[in-house]
């Protein structure tokens, strides 16, 4: 796995490309601690070149999103494979992120 960081006026946008598996998974993780910890409270993960997700990295994502909802800020995703769509479906992650098919509506809500 690859992440990808850039700042935008409205938001940090991390991108993952490759496989968000349990091994890959704790290194996001933190990065997306260490972001909330400098008080970063706006960010969109870009899952464009995401390939696949395992249950370890629904679970870092879902970490980000309580820890950023109680500090009253923004979390959302965009770009979802049909692969990856899937799983956030049958999780019912698609029930409690915000999803976006682009990146530019996604900005648009920050």
């Amino acid at each position: 796995m690859e992440i990808t960081e850039r700042n935008t006026e409205k938001c940090v946008v991390i991108g993952i490309q490759g496989r968000l598996d349990t091994i890959s998974s704790p290194v996001f993780e933190n990065r997306l601690m260490e972001l909330m910890d400098h008080q970063v409270t706006r960010i969109l993960v870009n899952c464009s070149q995401m390939d696949y997700i395992s249950s370890s990295g629904l679970r870092a994502l879902l970490i980000a999103l309580k820890r950023i909802t109680l500090a009253k800020g923004k979390f959302a995703i965009c770009e979802l494979q049909e692969n990856i769509h899937e799983i956030f479906t049958i999780s019912g992650f698609t029930t409690i992120f915000e999803i976006y098919p682009g990146e530019e509506e996604a900005l648009g809500v920050f």
